[in-house]
C-alpha cells in the first residue's frame, strides 16, 4: 500500500522534466510547440493517477471525483492561463516560478515564496522516489510470501535514490530530452493498454453516476487533496520561451492544450474505472488498474515507474536551479552561502553546489519514509505559488501598466478566481496547516526585510493596482459630488513651509491630524525659479524628507514645491486638489514664535487664502520641552464660529498614540452673567458630538475687564503641551502680527480661524 505518499504536494508534478528550461540547448530557438505540450502532459499524467484514482473513485463514485476535476481545474487553468500571460510578457530566466515571481512582486516576496517552494520541490523528490518503490509491490509481496519477511520500501528507495543522486551529480540536465519521449511513450502504451482491458464487473453491472457521493460528502476534501497534485505539471513548459520559435504562440497553446487533455484523459479514466470494479475493489487495491488493464501486471508497473522515476528527475534537477537563483539574487543572510549555492559549472553553469545540497535532504526524507504530516504542509507552499501566479496576472491586469504586454492575455477575472480557490481550498484542507503557512510565510519575509531593508517589499505588489484604484475613486467622488456641504466634516489639511529641516512641530501636527480621522500634505517650499538645478533639489529633498516622516511611521503626504515667491507658492498650493478624494479645506502656516521672521508673510497671505473657503490654522512653535500631557483648549465670547472646530481638532489630536494618556481641558472666558449659560451650552455640545470630555474638564472663567485674556491664558496653559486658541479675520486685520504674540510662557500654540462653523454631529 501507499504510506507515505497520498499527502503529497500540490505541485509535486509540476516541475517534472523542467530540465528542458534550463538546458543549454544547442540549437536554442528553435522548439515548436510539441515540447512545451509533452513536457506538460507527461507531468500531468503523474503516479496519483496510476495509485490513488481508484481510492478516490471508490470513495466518492463518478460523480463525485468528476466535482474534484472540476474544482481543482478552477485553480489548475487559471494558473495555467495565468503563467502562459506572465511568460510572454518577458524572457524567463532560470529559477521558473521562483523568477516569474520576484521579479513581479519584487525580491523580498519573491525569496520568500521561493524558499518555501525550493523546500517543497527537494521534499518532493523523495515522494517520487517513495512512490517509485510502489511499483515494485509484487516484488515485495514475493518476498514476503517466499520468506516470511516484510521487506522494507527503503531496500529500493534508497538505492533508487542513490542512483538518481550520482546522475544528477555527473550528467546534469544532458539527462531531459531523452527522457521526455521515452516516458510520453510508456505513458501512452500504458493507458492505451488500461483502455482495451476488460473484465467481468463491467458486464454485470450499469454504471451509477451518484454511487458513493451519498453520505461521504465529508470526505470530499480529504479525497481532494489526495488527487489535487494529480492536476498539477502544466507549468512544466514555463521556461522554455527562450528555446522557441514562437514563445508568445507555443507557450500558451502547449500548456493549455495540456491541461485539458489531461482534463479529458481523467474524466474517461474515472469512466473506466466505475465501470470495470466494485467500490470495494477500487477502495482497497492500490494496483486497480493492474487489474483492468490489458497485461496489466506489466503495463501500469512499467508506467507508474517511468512516471514517477521521471517526476524525481525534473524535481531534483529543478530544485536546484531554483536554489541556485535564490543565491543568486542574495536571498540568504550570509554572503558565502549565496556565492556557494549560486556558483555553478564553469563550462554549463550546471548548479553542482545546490544539487549537492538537494539531494542531502531528498536523502533525509526518503530514509524517514513516512512524512505526511510534512507533505500536507507543503502542498499549502505550492497553493501559496498558484495563488501568487494568479494574484501577479490579476494585478498586471488591474494596474494597467503600460510595460505589461503580453502576446497572449488571460481574464482578469480568471487569475482573481484562481487566487480566491487557492485561498479557500487551503483552509477546506486543512485550516491549521494553512495558518502554519501563512506564519512561516510571514516569519521568512521578515527575516529576509530585515536583511535586505532596501529591496522592493510588499509596495511592489500592489503599486500599479493602487494607481488604478485611486484614480477610479477620485473621479467617482467628483463625478457624483460626495462631498457635500452639511455633510461630517473632516480636515483634508495641506501645510507649507520653508523650514522643514529646522522645525518639526508642524509636521507633527500634521502627523497627529491625519493618524486616524484627516489627511494631511506636506509641501516644503523651494524658493526660486523651476530649473535643471532647483529639480534636482527637489528631488533630494523629497527623498530626505519622505525617510524622514517613514521614521515617525507618518500618514503624512509629502511633496515639494519650486516657485519664486511665498505668495505664488500660496496661490498654488490653494489650488492643489486632495490627495484623499476630497479637497483640501484647511491650510496650516507656521512660524518659531522666538524669532517670528515669517509671520510678516504669513499675516500678509490671509486673504488670499481666505478668498479659497479654507480653514487657517497657524501653528506658533516655541522652545520649550515638549510633554503630551495636557491640550489646552480656549473658547472666548467672541469666539463663537471657531469654537467647534477647536474641539473637534482637540479631540482628533487626542486620538494620536503621543497623546493617548492627555487630558484635554476646554476653558471659557465669558462675563459672570453668562456663566452658567456657557457651561451648559458646552455640555450639551460635547453630548450632541459625542466627545467624551467630562464636565471636569470644563472650566468656565469669569471675564475681568482688567485683565486681558492673553494673561490668563498664560497663567492657565504655561505646562500645556499644546494649546488651542481662535482668532476672527478681523482680528488679524487690526493687531496683524501682534495678534498672535504675547503668549511667552505657553508652549506650542495652534491658533485657528473656521472658515465657518462646524457641526457637531
Amino acid at each position: 500500500m501507499l504510506k507515505s505518499f497520498y499527502f503529497c504536494s500540490y505541485n509535486l508534478n509540476s516541475h517534472k522534466l523542467q530540465i528542458l528550461l534550463i538546458m543549454k540547448n544547442k540549437n536554442s530557438h528553435t522548439f515548436g510547440t510539441a515540447p512545451v505540450f509533452f513536457t506538460a502532459i507527461s507531468t500531468i499524467l503523474g503516479a496519483i493517477l496510476f495509485l490513488r484514482f481508484g481510492f478516490a473513485v471508490g470513495t466518492l463514485g463518478f460523480f463525485g471525483v468528476v466535482l474534484i476535476i472540476i474544482v481543482g481545474h478552477m485553480v489548475t487553468v487559471p494558473t495555467a492561463l495565468a503563467i502562459s500571460e506572465i511568460a510572454t510578457n518577458k524572457r524567463v530566466e532560470g529559477g521558473g516560478e521562483y523568477f516569474i515571481i520576484s521579479r513581479s512582486f519584487g525580491l523580498n516576496i519573491g525569496a520568500t515564496i521561493g524558499i518555501a517552494l525550493y523546500f517543497s520541490q527537494a521534499i518532493s523528490v523523495a515522494f517520487y522516489v517513495i512512490a517509485f518503490t510502489e511499483a515494485f509491490e509484487p516484488f515485495f509481496n514475493w518476498y514476503s510470501s517466499n520468506y516470511g519477511y516484510e521487506l522494507p520500501r527503503q531496500a529500493v528507495s534508497l538505492p533508487a535514490m542513490g542512483l538518481l543522486s550520482l546522475l544528477i551529480l555527473t550528467k546534469g540536465a544532458n539527462l531531459g530530452v531523452k527522457a521526455l519521449y521515452v516516458v510520453v511513450v510508456i505513458l501512452i502504451g500504458s493507458l492505451t493498454l488500461f483502455f482495451l482491458g476488460k473484465t467481468g464487473f463491467e458486464s454485470t453491472e450499469n454504471l451509477q453516476f451518484f454511487k458513493g457521493m451519498a453520505g461521504k460528502f465529508d470526505n470530499f476534501f480529504v479525497i481532494f487533496a489526495i488527487v489535487f497534485p494529480a492536476f498539477t505539471g502544466m507549468t512544466a513548459g514555463v521556461g522554455l520561451s527562450g528555446d522557441l520559435k514562437n514563445p508568445g504562440k507555443s507557450i500558451p497553446l502547449g500548456t493549455t492544450l495540456a491541461t485539458f487533455s489531461g482534463m479529458i484523459i481523467y474524466i474517461f479514466i474515472i469512466y473506466k474505472l466505475s465501470i470495470s470494479a466494485s467500490s470495494e475493489d477500487l477502495m482497497s487495491n492500490q494496483f486497480i488498474m493492474s487489474k483492468i488493464a490489458l497485461y496489466g501486471a506489466i503495463a501500469i508497473p512499467l508506467g507508474l515507474a517511468a512516471s514517477t522515476i521521471s517526476s524525481a528527475l525534473g524535481s531534483i534537477m529543478v530544485a536546484p536551479r531554483t536554489l541556485q537563483a535564490l543565491g543568486s539574487d542574495q536571498s540568504f543572510p550570509l554572503k558565502f552561502i549565496n556565492r556557494y549555492l549560486a556558483k555553478g559549472k564553469k563550462s554549463s553553469n550546471e548548479p553542482f553546489n545546490a544539487s549537492l545540497f538537494t539531494v542531502i535532504i531528498a536523502f533525509v526524507f526518503v530514509g524517514l519514509g513516512n512524512i505526511n504530516t510534512v507533505a500536507e504542509i507543503i502542498s499549502m507552499f505550492f497553493m501559496v505559488t498558484y495563488g501568487s501566479i494568479c494574484l501577479i496576472s490579476f494585478l498586471n491586469h488591474w494596474g494597467s501598466d503600460p510595460s505589461y504586454r503580453p502576446t497572449f492575455r488571460s481574464r482578469w477575472y480568471l487569475s482573481l478566481l484562481g487566487f480566491l480557490m487557492c485561498v479557500w481550498l487551503m483552509f477546506k484542507i486543512n485550516a491549521p496547516y494553512a495558518f502554519l503557512a501563512i506564519i512561516l510565510m510571514i516569519l521568512i519575509y521578515s527575516g529576509i526585510s530585515s536583511y535586505h531593508k532596501y529591496r522592493q517589499g510588499l509596495q511592489s505588489i500592489f503599486k500599479g493596482a493602487i494607481f488604478q484604484l485611486n484614480r477610479k475613486l477620485q473621479v467617482y467622488l467628483q463625478k457624483s459630488k460626495m462631498i457635500k456641504k452639511g455633510e461630517s466634516w473632516r480636515p483634508s489639511a495641506v501645510c507649507i513651509s520653508k523650514e522643514s529641516f529646522q522645525r518639526e512641530e508642524v509636521f507633527d501636527l500634521l502627523n497627529w491630524i491625519s493618524y486616524k480621522y484627516g489627511f494631511g500634505t506636506y509641501i516644503h517650499l523651494i524658493e526660486g525659479y523651476y530649473s535643471t538645478e532647483t529639480q534636482l533639489e527637489a528631488q533630494k529633498t523629497l527623498k530626505k524628507l519622505v525617510m524622514k516622516s517613514d521614521k515617525k511611521q507618518s500618514n503624512v503626504y509629502i511633496d515639494t514645491l519650486i516657485s519664486p515667491s511665498y505668495t505664488s507658492a500660496i496661490a498654488q498650493t490653494v489650488q492643489l486638489p486632495g490627495i484623499s478624494g476630497m479637497e483640501n479645506n484647511m491650510i496650516i502656516f507656521e512660524f518659531d514664535r522666538a524669532y517670528p521672521n515669517n509671520l510678516d508673510q504669513i499675516v500678509d497671505n490671509y486673504k488670499l487664502v481666505r478668498a479659497g473657503n479654507y480653514d487657517v490654522c497657524i501653528m506658533g512653535s516655541s522652545h520649550k520641552s515638549k510633554n503630551f500631557d495636557n491640550i489646552h483648549v480656549w473658547i472666548r465670547s467672541f469666539d463663537f464660529e471657531n469654537s467647534n472646530l477647536l474641539i473637534l481638532l482637540s479631540y482628533i489630536i487626542w486620538g494620536h498614540p503621543d497623546w493617548k494618556k492627555a487630558n484635554v481641558t476646554i476653558f471659557d472666558i465669558c462675563i459672570e452673567s453668562e456663566l452658567d449659560k456657557h457651561k451648559e451650552n458646552l455640555l450639551e455640545l460635547l453630548k450632541a458630538g459625542r466627545i467624551p470630555i467630562t464636565e471636569k474638564n470644563i472650566e468656565i472663567i469669569q471675564k475681568d475687564e482688567n485683565v486681558s485674556s492673553k494673561t490668563i491664558i498664560n497663567e492657565r496653559s504655561d505646562e500645556a503641551g499644546l494649546t488651542i486658541i481662535g482668532f476672527r479675520p478681523e482680528h488679524i486685520k487690526h493687531f496683524e502680527k501682534e495678534l498672535f504674540m504675547g503668549y511667552d510662557n505657553v508652549g506650542d500654540i495652534l491658533f485657528v480661524n473656521a472658515h465657518e462653523q462646524k457641526e457637531m454631529v
